[in-house]
């Protein structure tokens, strides 16, 4: 288990990325939140297994079709959270 600190930059508010996100983590199978930062961008925490979290940055680098990502930076780490579910903040 990993834990995955993400910063989306772009045309990411408003266009139904953490709503989007909250899917594909589902899907993936990570827990975490996501919640829009007063910069514009989305920032996310995600825990779960390495190869769903690289899966889950490799979408987040293109997000829902409404939406248009400029930059992403992210951060790794070996300390969890422990998160239940993923939450839209």
């Amino acid at each position: 288990m990993k834990h995955l600190n993400i910063k989306i930059y772009g045309q990411v508010q408003g266009v139904f990325f953490r709503h989007s996100a909250r899917e594909k983590a589902r899907e993936l199978k990570v827990s975490g939140f996501a919640r829009n930062e007063p910069d514009g961008a989305v920032y996310i925490e995600v825990e779960g297994e390495e190869e769903n979290l690289e899966a889950f940055l490799a979408w987040c680098r293109k997000g829902p079709p409404s939406a248009s990502v400029e930059k992403v930076e992210h951060e790794w780490s070996d300390e969890l959270k422990h998160f239940r579910g993923f939450e839209i903040k």
